[in-house]
């Protein structure tokens, strides 16, 4: 049986910055329209962070049955490594999906805007078939793509449209710009995961490209995360802000550039999150100094 500690590491908490950044950036571009909406915006980060958290339960009960997880670096994995009954994994998902169900749900009546109920169900559904049915889209290379609609685009821009109903050009590149690093986050996490997704024929799209072009995929997300920053600038020049967090970006990007694999691909990882979330931070403060100060 798993103790809890084992529980929370298979929450795996390290991937909460892509739960806790588009919630900053959308709240910031919220109030840089002047209509930020504080517990609104709590509603969202409670969503995001039980989305994630249901999303890595569900990975972990998903490529625990097939055997993907049976030789593993990284985390925990609490089937793969039969720490924790099946079932109960994958309760444990759904737990955390009803949680945000719920606190979904409460967002959208009070933000009056009841169409967000289908693009929440798409999210909960998406979470789960990432690796889970009979055609997991994570297992034919579109992982990336996804997190990209639901981590970047979804998350951001829902979290200022409940507020502000409305966007503009700000918002727009943010999400883009918090995508792009949230990809990134995977980017390196299949890098890593290389010689093992290729013997359990999981094609993740590290498979599918080769080595090499996936770090330069990484070096090009990292890039165009900090564009969508300048991009963002044009409309509230505060934002460059975000810029500051690229400095963190630096030692993840000499790690995966250097062509390090496996294990020593791990603090490339933790370091994209940290980046993740002071890109989060960063730009969105930036965008409340911009109502704050003009």
């Amino acid at each position: 049986m798993a103790t809890l500690q084992e529980w929370v590491q298979g929450a795996r908490p390290r991937t909460l910055p892509a739960a806790v950044a588009p919630v900053l950036v959308g709240t910031g571009a919220a109030y840089a329209l002047e209509e930020a909406n504080p517990g609104y915006a709590l509603l969202a980060l409670l969503v995001s962070v039980a989305l994630q958290v249901g999303v890595n339960y569900a990975n972990d009960y998903s490529d625990g049955i097939r055997g993907t997880d049976d030789v593993r670096v990284g985390p925990v994995r609490l089937v793969g490594q039969r720490l924790a009954q099946p079932s109960n994994v994958k309760m444990a998902a759904f737990i955390a999906f009803g949680v945000a169900a719920l606190t979904g749900l409460t967002l959208i009546t009070l933000a009056n805007t009841p169409w967000f109920l289908l693009i929440g169900a798409l999210a909960i559904v998406a979470a789960w078939k990432y690796t889970g049915g009979k055609k997991p889209y994570g297992y034919l290379g579109l992982g990336e793509l996804f997190v990209f609609i639901f981590f970047g685009l979804v998350a951001v821009l829902g979290t200022t449209f409940t507020q502000a109903k409305e966007l503009d050009a700000a918002a727009w590149a943010g999400a883009c710009g918090v995508g792009a690093v949230a990809c990134a986050v995977l980017v390196v996490n299949n890098l890593r995961d290389i010689p093992g997704d290729t013997e359990s024929g999981k094609r993740t799209l590290a498979v599918r490209i080769g080595d090499p072009a996936t770090r330069t995929l990484y070096a090009v997300l990292i890039v165009a995360a900090l564009a969508c920053v300048i991009v963002a600038s044009l409309s509230h020049t505060w934002a460059l802000l975000g810029l500051v967090s690229g400095v963190l970006a630096v030692p993840p990007l000499r790690t995966v550039l250097s062509g390090r694999k496996g294990r020593d691909l791990i603090p490339a990882l933790a370091g994209t999150g940290l980046f993740l979330l002071a890109y989060g931070v960063l730009l969105g403060l930036g965008l409340y100094l911009a109502h704050r100060v003009g």
